[in-house]
């Protein structure tokens, strides 16, 4: 005879402050954390502290729960929120009390709580994150079951997780949501490149075509950014390139009054970008002089001469087209040799634009020198090892990467500079008057065929996405696109989808370990190399079907 279940029990709910403390356990961490935790940290703390805490059993049988991959993206995804916050809380910090001195009198614009970058940044990235696993799950199983010949086509186009992009939407900074959108892109292009390289599709390329090929793509769109869309260039492209040409940048002299005007690094570049867009402009000056008193003159007519030296023609004031005055202190004391404005401006003391050019070279390799010892020395305490073990290697290689990036950089920074004079000698002042600054970074770029095949993708990769991002606001910027709205989103979501297809067809496509790591974390299968697991899942599989021998 069956007794009967207890009244009592069906009567009382269930005990709804322990559901609420395991549902609070289950998101902060779980089972295996918890054990990490304990036995590294809780059972070093004092005796009274270890009583109060769970066990690692205790906890685990505490947080067991049927559907685990729903609890650890949850888990992960408020991991993500809190600690994109604290970064964003961390950077309003030093923005706001550290930097207070620059940002004296102007007020501060306060936003509300929901419509603030520190919050809608974390909403996005969490929820996109959460989603992307739970839809990766979805259509995972879906298409498990789904192996019939009539499905075929959904199991090898299936985008899969990566609908979950359009969560980045939640943020409403354009900004990010461009630069995001720009990486998972060439991200993608890199990942599909390899995959039809390993196919066999550019077997024809020559031993010089490699990545270092976009380095005169990109300089020339940074360069003439830099030159007449400066707010469209990176920051640091232009702020790196004035530093390090002190040969064509002429800065103020010491000991010069103050109450003499004298046009600063960037007002020498935009006077540079007005002369291009006058057309490299032929000065307006002919003396003619009455036959009876050689030294009284009648009046002044046109002559074809790009620069009118003021040291030969000191009683003519105006030897420079209006919009050029403020450049007045540079090209007046120029060489009386020099009969380009150009060169006037960017070389005033040396009548030789190879003169020129060789004297920036020598300039800038100290300074260069020196900020390129310090980066490498600061990176080289990640392989202090190797130092140890082998310090007349590791030293040697360190000299030689520090010497050659040296000898790149300087020659790139002067080749950009230099091939202004050399376009002014040899191309006629009406033909690309401004187009000639694309030819002057392409020019620029050309040193870094040095480092083909040296491992250096990632670098050249970053200028490029730098280049297609100021590319993108030139042109919104000139009216010659304009963006829609959600576009970059659309451009996420399509590269999610190919990364996730390219991952799960051949994982070896994505030659850097550390983002194929993190793609397979997103998707929730944990923090793993899926090379790793294949091969040791093939080994496996291998050594059953061979057998003890």
């Amino acid at each position: 005879m069956a007794s009967n279940p207890d009244p009592d029990a069906q009567r009382n709910p269930p005990d709804l402050r322990w559901k609420a403390r395991r549902t609070i356990l289950q998101l902060l961490c779980s089972a295996e954390e918890y054990r990490v935790l304990y036995e590294s940290v809780i059972q070093n703390l004092p005796q009274s502290i270890q009583a109060r805490a769970f066990s690692p059993a205790t906890f685990g049988n505490i947080v067991k729960s049927k559907d685990k991959y729903t609890i650890a993206a949850l888990r992960s995804s408020i991991r993500v929120f809190w600690l994109t916050r604290m970064g964003m809380k961390l950077l309003d910090f030093v923005t706001n009390r550290i930097l207070a001195r620059a940002r004296a009198g102007t007020e501060t614009v306060k936003v509300p709580f929901r419509d603030s970058p520190a919050f809608r940044l974390p909403l996005s990235l969490s929820l996109m994150l959460l989603f992307h696993r739970l839809l990766h799950r979805f259509f995972y199983r879906l298409r498990a079951n789904l192996r019939t010949d009539s499905a075929r086509p959904f199991r090898e186009r299936n985008p899969r997780a990566s609908v979950a992009g359009f969560f980045l939407g939640a943020y409403p900074q354009s900004q990010l949501r461009l630069t995001l959108a720009i990486y998972t892109s060439t991200r993608s292009l890199e990942v599909l490149y390899n995959t039809l390289v390993e196919k066999g599709w550019f077997s024809f390329r020559p031993w010089w075509f490699g990545s270092w090929l976009l380095m005169p793509l990109s300089m020339a769109q940074l360069f003439h950014a830099f030159i007449f869309d400066r707010e469209a260039a990176p920051a640091w492209f232009g702020n790196l390139t004035l530093q390090y040409t002190p040969g064509y940048i002429k800065r103020r002299p010491v000991g010069l009054p103050a109450m003499v005007a004298w046009p600063e690094p960037f007002e020498t570049v935009d006077a540079l970008a007005k002369v291009a867009e006058l057309k490299w402009p032929y000065d307006t000056y002919t003396p003619n002089f009455d036959h009876s008193n050689s030294s009284k003159l009648i009046h002044a007519s046109l002559i074809i001469r790009p620069f009118t030296s003021p040291i030969l023609h000191p009683t003519i004031s105006d030897t420079l087209p209006a919009a050029l005055q403020s450049i007045s202190p540079i090209t007046s004391p120029a060489h009386p040799a020099i009969a380009s404005l150009s060169c006037a401006l960017l070389h005033p003391k040396s009548p030789s634009c190879l003169t020129a050019f060789i004297h920036q070279v020598l300039l800038s390799i100290p300074p260069l020198i020196r900020s390129i010892a310090k980066v490498y020395l600061a990176l080289s305490l990640l392989k202090l090892k190797s130092f140890v073990t082998a310090p007349i290697t590791s030293i040697n290689e360190l000299c030689r990467k520090i010497l050659s990036a040296t000898a790149i950089i300087c020659s790139s920074i002067g080749a950009a500079w230099g091939s202004v004079c050399l376009f002014n000698i040899i191309l006629p002042r009406k033909l690309l008057p401004t187009q000639r600054f694309y030819l002057s970074g392409a020019i620029s770029g050309l040193p870094f065929a040095v480092l083909c095949g040296s491992g250096y993708r990632a670098h050249f990769l970053y200028l490029f996405r730098q280049a297609v991002e100021s590319a993108w606001k030139t042109g919104v910027k000139r009216g010659l696109w304009r963006g829609y709205n959600g576009g970059d989103l659309w451009v996420t979501v399509a590269s999610f989808a190919l990364l996730g297809v390219l991952l799960e067809r051949n994982p070896e496509t994505i030659t850097d370990r550390g983002f194929r790591k993190a793609l397979t974390w997103m998707r929730g299968d944990g923090y793993v190399d899926l090379v790793e697991r294949r091969a040791k899942k093939s080994k496996k599989t291998s050594a059953e079907q061979t057998g003890p021998v």
